[in-house]
């Protein structure tokens, strides 16, 4: 049978592919404000160029090396997605990547994210995007630039993914490397928020199989719910090392991330060195002995999974150690004694109640899961 010739074919467009230009330029706009707010000297904060400016020379940098990372937030998004904890993961974005940059003696200058989605909600794409922008007034950095992706058919139905990338710089000569660290040395731990944005691979499984109920006060603090206790944000710590850091009375950082202690702190230790830290130093916080508890953990795998409640590790030579620890405290953060640098093959040891396990150093990219 022939077909009606004035059948019209049919028109295709990049919405009914999926795509919805018109909203992704609308969370623009709505984020514009957001990233204005982030402006620092340096960096005005517009968005819709191409590419975003920061000046250097009016952030008041003479000689500067410039110091760059990335990261995203694992899979602590999807618990983020489930229960509709939207508002503060981009705090956990920021955090990753200058928590990373200030270890190197770096300060974060300027912030790009990357949000990638199947279908762009414009309402929950703004409010990761508020919390970005929370992260970066946090850490003093701007936020000049970013991608929103709507990719149909590459995500399921509400689900996203982020990416972060930052940038910063400090002065030649005045950067972190390790190579101060000596033995005597003594280690400083300076508490963390929670289980920041590595290990909620774990995490979800144990919620999963364990059958927790996330919209139930929590069993180890009944003032919050279960699930407020483990979307709690990654802590940024770049105002109050910043500081210390210019002032040289740090030899070296270590962000405690995916590895956790064994394999963080060996990667900011020369040759020859070896870090001895006692886990009866600090309060085992209540809800990483929930997590242990719930699976079974044995001491060695929570101490390569999670931070057990310590963020950064500080190396300082023995006399600058009560100072440190002082101007910490009064900057509102919590800080352990938590060991010493002695001779030896380059790694790390915990001890404690629980046992002994140890690491040579691991070097090399850590994941966030």
């Amino acid at each position: 049978m022939a077909s009606d010739s004035n059948e019209q074919p049919e028109s295709y467009s990049y919405a009914k592919a999926g795509v919805d230009i018109a909203a992704g330029n609308a969370l623009v706009r709505a984020i514009g404000p957001l990233a204005k707010s982030t402006a620092r000297p340096g960096a005005d904060a517009d968005l819709g160029g191409f590419g975003g400016f920061f000046d250097l020379k009016a952030a008041g940098y003479k000689d500067p090396l410039l110091v760059a990372g990335n990261d995203g937030v694992g899979t602590k998004v999807k618990l983020a997605i489930d229960h509709d904890r939207h508002d503060a993961i981009g705090i956990d974005l920021v955090a990753m990547c200058v928590n990373d940059l200030i270890v190197q003696g770096a300060e974060p200058l300027f912030f790009l994210d990357y949000f990638a989605t199947g279908k762009l909600d414009s309402g929950i794409a703004e409010r990761v995007v508020a919390g970005i922008a929370d992260g970066c007034k946090m850490a003093g950095c701007a936020l000049i630039g970013g991608e929103t992706a709507e990719m149909p058919g590459m995500y399921a139905a509400g689900d996203y993914d982020l990416a972060g990338f930052c940038v910063g710089a400090v002065e030649r000569g005045e950067q972190l490397t390790g190579d101060r660290v000596g033995a005597g040395d003594l280690l400083l731990g300076v508490a963390s928020s929670g289980v920041h944005s590595n290990g909620y691979s774990l995490v979800r499984r144990l919620a999963a199989d364990k059958g927790w109920k996330m919209d139930r006060p929590a069993l180890f603090d009944q003032d919050r719910l279960l699930i407020d206790t483990l979307i709690e944000p990654t802590r940024i710590y770049v105002k109050s090392l910043l500081p210390l850091v210019r002032s040289g009375r740090i030899n070296a950082l270590a962000h405690i991330t995916g590895g956790g202690l064994l394999e963080n702190v060996p990667r900011v230790l020369p040759e020859g060195l070896h870090a001895r830290i006692s886990a009866d130093a600090w309060p085992q916080p209540r809800l990483m002995a929930f997590l242990q508890a719930q699976g079974n953990i044995e001491p060695g795998e929570m101490a390569r999974t999670f931070n057990c409640g310590i963020g950064m590790v500080l190396a300082v030579a023995p006399d600058e150690a009560a100072s440190v620890t002082a101007a910490l405290e009064a900057a509102g953060e919590t800080v352990f004694a938590i060991g010493a640098v002695e001779q030896g093959p380059r790694g790390c040891t915990v001890t404690g109640a629980a046992g002994c396990w140890s690491a040579r150093a691991a070097w090399g990219a850590t994941h966030n899961a």
